[in-house]
């Protein structure tokens, strides 16, 4: 099927105005061209969009699935033209860079603005992603540089030290956790989470240790980002295991922050980009030199140690 963007326009208009006539003049279209083109759309999908009352129209089952689809796909577009409008503008390039979810919460965000302040014409794309995924995406040419947690090799791929941080465990206030400010993982796993939403670095991470100890996460509660965690940690939902990076902005009242007793609880972020130099464009390189300037000397160190592949 072919379908027309203002027949997809006219559906949310419709949906959101209860009325036909409402929702034409709201596409600019009359009433009765409006009323034509939705039976057209209808037939043609072989079921009804809307209920039609004495008061307007309603929608039907398939309507509501018509409708989440058409609000996705005019996001879609208006997200292309957005993403279209700087080179109009004179933006000379775009960067895609992806990122694990510590190093966007911690040290990523100060690094970007020092840079976009040195390269106002150049706009970057940044996407939270899995470190193997991102180094499948670099590698793929999906993305152009990526943030990672990761010790192993690649061919096609150099990894460039950029920053170490660790894994520590935050705790209600009173709560009897560890002893002398440091905690086993094994010791953790007797209380309930507070954890990132599924599929985040950290959280995916977390669950493959305590299936490798054999023992279940009992997450209570899943939030989208750092703070909300602590927050709810602060409120007694459970434990949380964060990067020490991100406490240093975040409120710290009410909670005890421990080390987390463990080897795998350090975390070397590195910065991985294609080894072919004819891949890598001159903003991207520039961006890359921001980013290694960062390395604090541990992460250096640490790339020379055991090699280990991490999430």
């Amino acid at each position: 099927m072919r379908y027309s963007l203002v027949d997809l326009k006219l559906v949310v208009a419709i949906a959101d105005a209860g009325n036909v006539s409402r929702g034409a003049a709201r596409c600019h279209l009359a009433p009765s061209s409006a009323s034509l083109r939705l039976r057209q759309l209808e037939e043609s999908l072989g079921a009804p969009l809307f209920t039609r009352e004495a008061r307007g129209v309603s929608l039907t089952r398939a309507g509501r699935v018509m409708l989440e689809h058409c609000r996705r796909c005019l996001a879609e577009l208006e997200q292309m033209h957005a993403d279209l409008a700087p080179y109009a503008q004179g933006v000379t390039s775009q960067i895609t860079l992806f990122a694990n979810s510590s190093a966007i919460a911690s040290f990523l965000p100060d690094d970007l603005g020092v840079f976009l302040r040195a390269y106002p014409d150049v706009r970057v794309s940044l996407e939270e992603r899995l470190s193997h995924d991102i180094v499948a995406a670099v590698a793929g040419g999906r993305a152009d540089l990526g943030i990672v947690t990761w010790d192993d090799e690649h061919p096609d791929l150099a990894f460039h030290p950029y920053r170490s941080d660790e894994l520590v465990v935050v705790a209600p206030d009173g709560v009897a956790l560890g002893r002398r400010g440091a905690v086993r993982f094994a010791d953790c796993l007797a209380h309930p989470f507070v954890s990132l939403w599924s599929g985040s670095a950290i959280h995916t991470y977390i669950v493959g240790k305590a299936t490798a100890a054999g023992r279940p996460l009992d997450v209570r509660i899943q939030v989208a980002g750092f703070p909300a965690v602590v927050s709810l940690v602060r409120a007694g939902a459970g434990i949380g295991i964060v990067p020490r990076s991100v406490m240093r902005n975040l409120n710290r009242d009410g909670v005890a922050m421990l080390a987390l007793d463990e080897r795998w609880a350090t975390r070397r972020l590195s910065v991985c980009a294609p080894r072919d130099p004819a891949r890598i464009t001159g903003p991207v390189k520039a961006l890359l030199a921001q980013l290694r300037d960062h390395d604090d000397g541990t992460a250096g160190a640490a790339a020379r140690g055991p090699r280990k592949a991490r999430r």
